[in-house]
């Protein structure tokens, strides 16, 4: 049997893990028999000499078998999910999520909450008074069924080797590993049992991967490890430069996801939408139009009977902050910049986003942009507005923002969202 210190050694050195290696270290850690210093010796070991496909490959195994896999199979229709990376504005899976299942294909998204500059699906769905995502996994494939979607959160027996070793990464220095980025994405991508899984790697400012190079490193390790066990999956690179869409923070990205159901929004999250969309119907092997059910009514409908199935009410008013301050146009101009992480930080201050897992987040605070790139404007025109629920907050959010939208005279053209398309690692 090995060792921790053996495992560690080995890695250290540069060294090619074992299958049995590797299998022992995530179980036994897991059952707490490694101590968290081992694991970040590890960590930091495979941080600094990374891991090949065949350890990859096992060791995203590993952490899958520490737990539960859902079974999926009860569900009528096709199942495909999606994944983002994160970026500021990215409220994609909410509107994605029932458009695909209007379209004949079930989505069982399990999401997760945010942590800084990057809000998280949980707490924007949250701000639908009533709504509930801690549903059991009876619940989750019930509603799978009958509904077509469900967006939650995962259970603690999915892939539980990760939530541990990702609290680990956290505070060793080693969050920025691609091989432990990936397994970390795709042990839970793959736990979950769908049979399909487009991801949606954003790259830029705002986003966790700021260099493409990286981004498309990241893609293709994904890619091969989803169809390696199993899971036909691609990527799509996005721009994360600016922010998507008009809003930044939680109730302010549900009202503009019920623009884009309603057949308006933002012209590029609709574009976003559209393009993980139609991956995800051709991995599901449907033949349908995702712009169609958008237009028609479908796709609203379909989100509508989510909110109700998961206890919240969608009708009923969105939170509305106690401030609002509106940030204005010093010149004449047009819009040559509106930098996401600025916009980003500021919709965190004002109190959408967290410092630490534990902290509370406003449902009612954000970043409501009046303005994209390449949009002309006059001197004293609103900008932006800043949405929260103490003066304190808005004031750090103020101060945050502060030159993240640009004005000048160059003319500006706005740019497609959808970077390509990897379908192969």
């Amino acid at each position: 049997m090995p060792t921790a210190v053996e495992v560690i050694r080995a890695k250290r050195d540069g060294g090619v893990l074992s299958d049995e290696q590797i299998r022992w270290f995530i179980d036994a850690y897991t059952r707490d028999e490694v101590a968290h210093e081992q694991a970040s010796a590890l960590l930091m070991a495979i941080f600094l000499h990374g891991l090949n496909a065949q350890e990859l490959g096992v060791w995203t195994d590993a952490m899958i078998a520490s737990g539960i896999r859902l079974d999926l199979s009860s569900v009528p229709m096709p199942t495909v999910d999606k994944h983002s990376t994160g970026g500021v504005g990215d409220k994609i899976s909410l509107p994605l999520c029932p458009l695909v299942a209007a379209c004949g294909v079930a989505v069982p998204q399990l999401s997760g909450r945010g942590l800084g500059h990057t809000g998280g699906t949980l707490d924007k769905l949250e701000s639908i008074p009533g709504i509930r995502t801690d549903l059991d996994q009876d619940a989750f494939v019930r509603q799978l069924s009958d509904v077509g979607t469900v967006i939650a959160a995962a259970s603690a027996d999915l892939a539980p080797a990760d939530r541990r070793l990702y609290a680990l990464r956290d505070v060793t220095g080693t969050v920025e590993s691609i091989p432990l980025i990936a397994s970390s994405i795709m042990s839970k991508k793959i736990a979950e049992g769908t049979s399909g899984l487009v991801l949606d790697v954003k790259v830029g400012r705002g986003a966790f991967m700021t260099d493409i190079d990286r981004a498309r490193e990241l893609a293709r390790t994904m890619v091969g490890l989803g169809r390696g066990h199993g899971v036909a999956t691609v990527a799509v690179l996005t721009d994360m430069d600016t922010p998507l869409g008009l809003t930044a923070g939680n109730a302010v990205e549900i009202q503009e996801t019920l623009e884009v159901l309603q057949g308006g929004g933002p012209a590029d999250v609709v574009e976003v939408t559209l393009a993980l969309a139609e991956e995800m119907l051709e991995l599901a092997g449907v033949d349908a139009d995702p712009s169609a059910a958008l237009q028609d009514g479908r796709a609203m409908d379909r989100w509508r009977r989510m909110v109700i199935a998961q206890g919240g009410d969608p009708d009923a008013p969105l939170p509305i902050a106690r401030h609002v301050s509106e940030i204005v146009a010093d010149d004449d101009g047009e819009v040559q910049d509106v930098h996401a992480m600025g916009v980003g930080v500021a919709a965190w201050k004002l109190g959408a986003g967290r410092a630490r897992k534990e902290d509370p987040v406003s449902a009612a605070a954000g970043v409501v942009l009046r303005v994209q790139v390449g949009d002309p404007v006059t001197r004293g025109q609103v900008l932006a507005e800043l949405h929260s629920d103490t003066e304190e907050q808005l004031a750090a959010g103020i101060e945050a923002i502060d030159g993240a939208v640009r004005v000048g005279a160059a003319p500006v053209s706005a740019r497609s969202r959808v970077l390509e398309r990897i379908r192969a690692s």
